[in-house]
């Protein structure tokens, strides 16, 4: 007789193709290592596959458990539901995790203050951050992610938004460098002084060369890296300048890294950081929860961001 695949061989396998390890997936589960590896064997003989198989020192899914995750996932997210007491409004005896893909600028800036402050009001939810190596939205229908945080263009109507706040770019340059000690940022500096570009696919033209070409000018870009906070830090050896968001860029120079920001002398495109979710959790309240703490935590940092691009505005109005 064919042995029954249960919700809880499920949850083991969830945590394994998560954490791609039996040691952190019992942890997760709060059970035993050897507990977990027999679970691992059984899902092997249930699901007639060898879900994980060895790769060098770690462990790698195999294509059917690749396949197999979202349903996975989405399986064990309808069970919660299900068993879910309506009445229950307390964020302390939630047990959850919540995956939020996170445009990179925002990293260094959310991530750490929406933790600090999940973890001192539902200490049983956590929240594990994804990458944002695409902008796919099929994570968001099959419960991979439960939120996206990017910029984007307009969505299918099954994809929930929340505009969170505007945001615009701002030239970076170490704090005592020659350009971090000027009073401004000029645009012979702009095309003077080495760039370092931050793009997750490698781009290195951006809207400021387009705004250089149509007065006839350019710039050097010496280097390309993949995330806005890697740009940042490159930006502190001498005299090289990086364009970062200005809510990326203040939240460095808030938390002390060495950084002087400087307003480029260009009305360059502006960019909306939407909040994105899936319709099948729009009315689900620890959803509702997580999305209201980070507009909460987002809102403080966006009033000096518009601040700072209204004075910029009135800056560039008064050198025209």
């Amino acid at each position: 007789m064919a042995e029954d695949l249960d919700l809880n061989l499920l949850r083991v396998f969830d945590a394994l193709l998560d954490t791609g390890s039996v040691k952190e997936a019992a942890v997760r589960l709060h059970l035993s290592a050897p507990a977990t590896s027999r679970a691992l064997s059984r899902l092997r003989r249930v699901m007639n596959d060898p879900i994980l198989v060895r790769a060098g020192r770690g462990l790698v899914p195999t294509p059917f458990a690749q396949r197999s995750a979202a349903t996975v996932k989405a399986l064990l997210d309808t069970a919660d539901r299900l068993r879910t007491d309506p009445t229950d409004r307390d964020p302390r005896s939630w047990r959850r995790t919540f995956a939020i893909r996170l445009n990179d600028a925002l990293v260094p800036v959310l991530a750490p203050r929406l933790t600090r402050r999940i973890a001192g009001e539902a200490p049983g939810v956590r929240l594990r951050f994804v990458g944002q190596e695409s902008e796919e939205l099929d994570p968001l229908r099959d419960g991979s992610i439960d939120l996206d945080i990017t910029v984007a263009d307009p969505p299918p109507p099954d994809i929930h938004t929340s505009t969170l706040f505007t945001d615009h770019f701002v030239a970076v340059v170490a704090a005592d460098s020659e350009l971090g000690q000027a009073p401004q940022l000029t645009l012979d500096d702009l095309c003077r002084y080495p760039h370092v570009s931050a793009s997750r696919r490698g781009l290195v033209r951006g809207p400021l060369d387009d705004a250089l070409e149509r007065i006839g000018r350019t710039r050097h870009v010496a280097a390309v890296v993949p995330s806005y906070a890697v740009g940042a830090l490159m930006a502190l050896e001498q005299d090289v300048i990086c364009l970062v968001p200005h809510v990326t860029a203040a939240h460095l120079a808030e938390r002390g890294v060495p950084l002087r920001l400087h307003e480029v002398p260009f009305d360059l495109p502006t960019a909306d950081v939407e909040m994105r979710w899936h319709r099948r959790v729009n009315d689900d309240s620890a959803s509702r929860w997580l999305r209201a703490r980070i507009r909460s935590e987002i809102h403080p940092l966006t009033r000096s961001n518009a601040a700072d691009h209204e004075n910029n505005h009135e800056h560039l109005a008064t050198n025209e």
